[in-house]
């Protein structure tokens, strides 16, 4: 039989402390936080339709990006035991320099649409963080703002060959002339994906009102009150910005470019070079005998390629033909330090993050981005410590198994019709 008393009023007192209350409305609802999907909840009530959907949607039926988000679902991690993880140490060195974190903030456009600090409180908090930051050729923020906002931190620069290409050289320049360590030269985009999401909501730069925008921003007054009473959007790639983000790619971009361009832009920026938008083996091998720096795995976060391949399953065939002699990185469908730590052991050398960052800036300015890095911090040390590793190079494949939901059918159970040979059919 279980004794029973009434409560004594000490035994009670301890039961009875109060959360203390945090009057400060937004770094309450950033601290509730606890995954990058419930920032993006925070960002999705705090953001207007138009804008919100232009980071979190893909090109057309949106398969290649809900498709590199299963499979980093479908992972399974192989923990070891009984190793000393009373330290772990994330950090890592990538194209010739340190960061604290395996993974850094991918380039992304039109950031300033989706909260007005944009990518100064992008690359703070990446400066703040000790982890890179890439400004995209159409990002809306100058590159020598950027480094203003991250002075003694790592900033690198994201190009687009555009058509005119005394813009490209230019930026280049500049970017070589801020101090800016590493370009990406991205191959992905001869012309704009089909973003389906942006063309039914009418989503233009700059904005342009309808009754529907109307509607959706009565519940959302703070972001149109940032956007207006904040300098203007400038874009130093762009003279003209009006029309849909398709309609501003295709009228910027050169599906005409190619090795040469490559080469050029190589003989003008003194450090590293990263080719972005590989999506198979032999690009990688090709640009290895080239000898670039190294290249990212990405298929845009499927705002390109619709059906594109994933990046993560791509990923150990790569390393395997040219681990040794590039880096090998990954972007597209990271969403959780867990992501980062099993590209880690499957041989990426770095990661990047886009929706994740912008999620947190949707849903807190600099300090949400801050939020971003931390949430994802602390799941890559954790999943580490309970893998039993204490620092990332000590990540293998065999700490990951890759559970497939899609083979590819083999070659040989495919019969391709003939073309051109009379039928023998009487």
């Amino acid at each position: 039989m279980v004794e029973r008393r009434l409560p004594k009023p000490r035994d009670l007192a301890p039961l009875m402390q109060f959360k203390k209350v945090d009057f400060n409305a937004s770094r309450r609802r950033l601290n509730a936080a606890l995954t990058i999907e419930d920032l993006r909840r925070i960002a999705k009530r705090r953001t207007p339709k138009a804008a919100f959907d232009y980071t979190d949607g893909a090109a057309e039926g949106e398969f290649s990006m809900h498709r590199a988000r299963q499979a980093f679902e479908d992972v399974q991690f192989n923990p070891s035991i009984l190793r000393n993880v009373a330290e772990v140490d994330t950090s890592t060195t990538i194209f010739g320099g340190p960061s604290a974190q395996p993974f850094g903030i991918a380039p992304t456009g039109f950031t300033r649409l989706m909260q007005t600090e944009g990518e100064t409180a992008g690359a703070s908090a990446a400066g703040a963080a000790g982890i890179p930051f890439t400004l995209s050729t159409l990002g809306t923020t100058s590159i020598e703002d950027v480094k203003k906002a991250n002075p003694h931190g790592r900033n690198w620069f994201q190009l687009y060959v555009m058509k005119q290409r005394e813009i490209s050289y230019g930026l280049v320049e500049r970017a070589a002339a801020a101090g800016f360590d590493t370009l990406f030269f991205t191959v992905d985009t001869p012309v704009a994906g089909a973003r389906l999401r942006d063309k039914r909501n009418g989503f233009s730069i700059p904005p342009q009102l309808s009754l529907g925008t109307v509607i959706n921003a009565i519940p959302r007054p703070w972001w149109w009150i940032d956007f207006l009473t904040t300098p203007p959007l400038e874009f130093a790639s762009l003279s003209s910005t009006g029309g849909t983000v398709g309609e501003l790619l295709d009228s910027a971009m050169d599906p005409s470019i190619s090795f040469e361009d490559l080469a050029i832009i190589r003989e003008l920026f003194p450090g590293k070079i990263v080719v972005k938008g590989v999506q198979n083996v032999e690009d990688a091998k090709t640009l290895a005998d080239l000898g670039v720096d190294g290249v990212v795995l990405s298929n845009h976060g499927g705002r390109q390629l619709d059906r594109a391949p994933i990046p993560f399953h791509l990923l150990p065939e790569v390393v395997r033909e040219v681990g040794d002699d590039l880096a090998v990185t990954m972007d597209t469908g990271i969403m959780n330090g867990a992501d980062v730590v099993a590209a880690l052991a499957m041989g990426a050398k770095f990661t990047f993050v886009g929706r994740a960052y912008l999620y947190g800036l949707m849903a807190g300015g600099r300090a949400g981005v801050d939020r971003t890095i931390e949430i994802l911090s602390e799941q890559v040390e954790r999943t580490m410590r309970l893998l039993e590793v204490s620092t990332v190079e000590e990540l293998e494949p065999k700490h990951v198994t890759q559970l497939q939901r899609l083979v590819p059918r083999e070659a040989s159970t495919v019969r391709t019709p003939s073309r051109g040979r009379p039928s023998s059919a009487g």
